[in-house]
């Protein structure tokens, strides 16, 4: 006797694909969403362990020791070709916050307030915010006071945390310092009571982020290793004098046009660096035994953020965060030590606007990668966003002011694929001085910088025909950009093509990608 299996009707199969995709359905909607844990330091180069390579700051140097970082790069998509749009404090941190240009923002100095300036634009915190999360900030996430409204009230759901340390260790008499236990125990470093409100703040938030009902972004933004360095004395153990190097290039970049020179008056306005009566005029070099004495200071205030990002790594753990917590870690520009006879940041150079990035996401970087693709920190918001699945963002149109969401970045997610294409062959930045605009585009062999008037209010634009000078750096034979060969006989095709990328601008993607593939630039 014969047996016949008849198969499902369509419309039983149907009905049983309708069910199981609502299951499906209902156990990805009970799922917890992904936290976000944003960590912002300042100042911070990507001089660290996992930055080690040919995209590392400078041939000259200690081992650094950030063993928590590289614990975190080791986890996550590590961006070593990352690009701030300018190089200093506000306007950096309003770029990325918002994923918006400072042309667009409007801030270029630290004072001005781009809800004012630029637009009523929706923050990345705020977005969070908007979409139902906890958003909490402490320390120096958006630059304070004035710049920021006071750390920018609309990003936020819980009241903002500042230190109460700071003004204490936050001194001019010294540009750097090495804090003594017994000093410590007394009055707390800034850093170290931010990374204790902010494990206070995780266990406080771990609940609700747990079993879904309220998932949290928490920012925290370090103060160092931005001047004076100050940091726990034990951390300067860890570099000993024998081991610091001066900067191979103690001088100015050759044919460098003087516009594009920064006088470190930062630096200078510490009163042991005044009295060494440094004018910060071009080529005049700090002493060797002061320059040996910063760097090892700076190597060690950076070996301490790293010992507190360890802090937040190991609760996060503890909590059994870990896996349901996006991770992102920044600079928000980079600095210079002494190359190029360069000190702090206001520039347009390689050391100044290469900072450190690198974002981990559960289940999709759990064992690392390292993409050198050329990417800018307008990029950061989308690919946040993205990975948290909330949503795609629709790129500005060229007059945004009015519109809250959008970006003038791109999502760096597709980096993730092991079969990516180039992204962004450019990076985009920009530096005002005496009435010009430095803009520079960074190609992967090359940085050009053209130094035009700039009109402000209320058109924000350059006036390309009026130039203070031309910068060409070839990075295949000169990494650390110590020649200008802007006039250069045998540059001068690479020249115009560079000149026709620049004004082309970031905006006409398609055009400016097809232009450096053409010109192989």
């Amino acid at each position: 006797m014969s047996t016949i299996t008849r198969s499902p009707s369509p419309f039983f199969r149907c009905l049983l694909f309708f069910l199981l995709l609502m299951v499906c359905c209902r156990r990805i909607s009970a799922s917890p969403r992904k936290n976000v844990l944003f960590i912002v330091s300042d100042d911070m180069r990507p001089q660290l362990g996992a930055y080690s390579g040919p995209n590392f700051p400078s041939p000259i140097h200690p081992q650094m020791i950030t063993r928590n970082l590289d614990r975190l790069a080791s986890e996550s998509l590590l961006l070593t070709r990352a690009y701030v749009q300018q190089a200093t404090c506000s306007p950096s941190r309003t770029s990325f916050l918002t994923s918006r240009r400072p042309d667009t923002t409007h801030v270029y100095d630290l004072k001005s307030y781009f809800r004012k300036v630029g637009g009523n634009f929706t923050t990345l915190p705020q977005y969070f915010k908007k979409h139902g999360y906890e958003s909490v900030g402490m320390g120096k996430v958006f630059h304070p006071r004035e710049a920021s409204g006071g750390d920018d009230p609309p990003s936020w759901t819980l009241p903002y945390y500042h230190p109460s340390n700071k003004p204490y260790w936050t001194t001019t008499k010294r540009s750097w310092y090495a804090a003594t236990p017994h000093e410590r125990k007394k009055r707390p470093l800034p850093d170290e009571q931010i990374v204790k409100h902010a494990v206070k703040m995780l266990r406080k938030l771990a609940p609700k982020a747990k079993s879904g009902q309220k998932p949290f972004f928490l920012a925290v933004g370090f103060y160092k290793p931005h001047l004076p360095f100050v940091f726990p004395e034990e951390f300067l153990a860890m570099y000993p004098p024998s081991e610091i190097h001066l900067p191979p290039n103690p001088y100015a970049p050759e044919n460098m046009p003087s516009i594009a020179w920064c006088d470190y008056g930062e630096l200078r306005d510490y009163d042991d660096i005044a009295r060494l009566g440094l004018s910060g005029d071009i080529n005049t070099t700090v002493p060797s035994n002061v320059t040996l004495d910063l760097r090892r200071a700076y190597y060690s205030a950076v070996s301490y953020i790293d010992s507190l990002v360890g802090t937040l790594l190991a609760e996060l753990d503890h909590l059994g965060l870990a896996q349901s917590t996006i991770i992102s870690f920044v600079g928000d520009h980079g600095w210079h030590l002494g190359e190029n006879g360069e000190w702090t940041k206001h520039t347009n150079f390689e050391q100044a606007t290469h900072a450190p990035m690198m974002i981990r996401i559960p289940g999709l970087t759990d064992h690392g990668i390292v993409s050198d693709q050329l990417v800018e920190f307008v990029d950061l918001y989308p690919t946040i966003v993205e990975a948290a699945m909330l949503g795609t963002l629709p790129v500005c149109p060229e007059e945004s002011s009015h519109i809250e969401v959008c970006t003038e970045g791109t999502s760096l997610l597709p980096l993730i694929s092991s079969n990516y294409t180039e992204r962004k062959p450019y990076a985009f930045s920009q530096w005002p001085r005496n009435g010009t605009m430095g803009y520079t585009i960074r190609t992967s062999r090359y940085r050009y910088t053209e130094w035009p008037k700039f009109r402000s209010y209320p058109v924000y634009k350059p006036i390309w025909s009026a130039l203070a000078g031309v910068e060409l750096y070839d990075h295949q034979i000169d990494p650390e950009e110590n020649r200008n060969v802007a006039n250069a006989t045998q540059y001068a095709t690479i020249c115009s093509k560079l000149k026709l990328l620049l004004h082309t601008g970031w905006r006409d993607q398609q055009n400016i990608q097809r232009l450096i593939f053409k010109y192989n630039v």
